[in-house]
Order: structure tokens, then C-alpha cells, then sequence
């Protein structure tokens, strides 16, 4: 396996962004809004992105709409001065052969990791050690590090436990973990047990801090396309000592998380429309909010929004 030093460089502690998918009126990939979008977040001072992920409809994108992300996305980094920004990739996928595939589509493409979901769609015929042995088959065939997406809500309630994931991490090609599953005890567990610069984050804006208290590398959170400097926020102030403003910080992003949570990533996208005057529609069969939905996005929001403006 031949990697090259970008994409073997470590990644920083920090707030990681999933960015949603923009798509044009005619369905196609909305390539200036993705550059757009890209240059905002690394100029919010957030660690890296991710794209592909639950929030970037990558269930919805072809092979090739996947790696024209990437390349865009890097493009944008690189021109802006922020080449030396990790940008993850998505590359979960039902077989491994599928998913060795687009790992090595996403290294061609640009991207530094791959981020993988464990394959669920035959769970009842999948254990544990079949699982395992996925995720080191895929890191052995994998150009780029890998990273393990523990999300039962988008693996038919697949649950990774701490000690599958301590196994899959034995494997020296996977280099973290992102942790939608909200377990705040399975991340203690995982930042204790992996090796040193083992790569372990929380999945969600509602725990940024609570993962940092026990240990962890930060997050990967899809609210943060919203309030990246926020969730950045809470980052700088737990390792200033300033427990007391972080848990009140929290305590602001955690309320506009749960409707993030509640309206999934069409409501990311609606509020950005709303708030930041893009973001568009996902493609069909989701759609946008609902007007009582929307009143729930914009209410919901209000407080963080404009306490974002403030750390700009």
C-alpha cells in the first residue's frame, strides 16, 4: 500500500463539518455553492471536512457525483490557502469490494481519509467478527487511512460496541472513529483502550464538550455547517480552563442540535437557505420542511445564530 505524506498527515483536534450535497434547479451538482460553502467553514477555523456522510446525501450521488465532490472540495480548500486541511470522504457500502472501491475513487479524487459505515444491509447474516474482518479488509486494500462511522440510525440499528471497535482499531491503516451513536461511555472506553493517536469523535454538537472532558479528539457534527464557530467555540474554551462558559455554550448548541436532529439534514439544508441564503433542496424522494417544520428551524436556531455572528 503506497500513501502519500498529505495523506498520511495526522488529524488535528478540532471541530470536523459534514457538509450537506448542493444540488442546482436541475438536479445537477451545485459546484460554486460547494466551493462557497468549503471556503466558509476552513475560514470559521474549523479542523477539517467531511463530505459523503448522512448529511451530504451521499446515498443520493453517483460514483462520479462523489469523486466531482471531492475534487471540488479540495479545490476550494487548496485555492484559499487551506491545502493543508484534511477533507474526509465517505466510502461505506454494503460489499467490500464496493467499498475498497470507493476508497481508492475518494484517494484519486482528493480526499486524505476515508470514513466508513459497517455494512448492515444483511445484518442477520453478519456478526461481530464478520464486521471486523470487513473493516480490515477494506484498510488493508484502502490507498488512505480509514475511519470507522459507528450510526445504527443509518445501519438498521447496528451498534458497534467499544470492543469491536478497539479490535477494528488494532489495524494499523484505522486511524479513528466517529461516534453518532451518542455514547458518551463507548467513547471514555475507546479513548482509554485505542493506541496512542487513535482519532475519537463524538458524532453530533450535543456532546462536543462531554467528549472532551473524557478524552476525546472533538467532533464531527452536522449542526456545525451552521455555527462552525460556535462549536469551535466550546473547543477553545474547554481548553482554556473556562468550564463554566463552554457548559453554557453547550447548553445553546445542544438546543438548536436537537432540531437539527428532529428534522435531519434537510433541515440543515433549510435552515442554511434561511439563515446564510443557500443550501437548496435535497433531491427526491426527501424533500424540504414543512411550514410548521421551518417555523420549528427558524425559532430553534434563532439564539445560536445570532450569538455565531458574534465570534466572527
Amino acid at each position: 500500500m503506497t500513501e502519500s505524506p498529505a495523506q498520511t498527515r495526522p488529524l488535528p483536534d478540532g471541530v470536523y463539518v459534514p457538509t450537506v450535497a448542493f444540488f442546482k434547479g436541475d438536479d445537477d451538482i451545485d459546484l460554486e455553492a460547494t466551493q462557497r460553502h468549503a471556503i466558509h467553514l476552513a475560514e470559521a477555523g474549523v479542523a477539517g471536512l467531511v463530505v459523503h456522510g448522512s448529511n451530504g446525501e451521499a446515498v443520493h450521488l453517483s460514483r462520479e457525483e462523489r469523486s466531482l465532490i471531492i475534487k471540488t472540495t479540495r479545490a476550494a480548500l487548496d485555492q484559499s490557502d487551506h491545502h493543508l486541511m484534511p477533507l474526509i470522504a465517505g466510502c461505506g457500502a454494503q460489499s467490500t469490494r464496493e467499498t475498497i472501491q470507493l476508497c481508492r475513487d475518494a484517494a484519486n479524487a482528493g480526499a486524505n481519509y476515508a470514513i466508513i459505515l459497517p455494512p448492515a444491509y444483511y445484518g442477520g447474516l453478519l456478526n461481530t467478527s464478520k464486521i471486523v474482518q470487513h473493516f480490515h479488509d477494506v484498510a488493508d486494500s484502502s490507498p488512505i487511512p480509514i475511519m470507522i462511522y459507528n450510526y445504527p440510525g443509518a445501519c438498521s440499528g447496528l451498534d458497534l460496541s467499544s470492543d469491536a471497535i478497539l479490535e477494528i482499531a488494532e489495524h494499523p491503516n484505522v486511524h479513528g472513529v466517529k461516534l453518532t451513536c451518542g455514547n458518551t461511555g463507548k467513547l471514555a472506553r475507546i479513548v482509554d483502550g485505542a493506541r496512542p493517536g487513535f482519532f475519537v469523535a463524538g458524532g453530533s454538537a450535543d456532546f462536543i464538550l462531554q467528549g472532551l472532558v473524557v478524552g476525546g479528539n472533538g467532533t464531527i457534527a452536522g449542526t456545525a455547517n451552521l455555527v462552525p464557530r460556535a462549536c469551535v467555540r466550546i473547543c477553545e474554551l474547554f481548553h482554556a480552563g473556562k468550564l463554566n462558559e463552554a457548559r453554557r455554550l453547550q447548553a445553546i448548541v445542544a438546543k438548536a442540535d436537537w432540531i437539527a436532529i428532529q428534522t435531519g439534514f434537510a433541515g440543515v439544508k433549510a435552515a442554511l437557505q434561511h439563515f446564510n441564503g443557500y443550501g437548496g433542496e435535497p433531491r427526491k424522494p426527501c424533500g424540504l420542511p414543512s411550514r410548521e417544520q421551518m417555523d420549528m428551524i427558524t425559532n430553534g436556531f434563532a439564539e445560536v445564530m445570532a450569538l455565531e455572528q458574534t465570534f466572527v
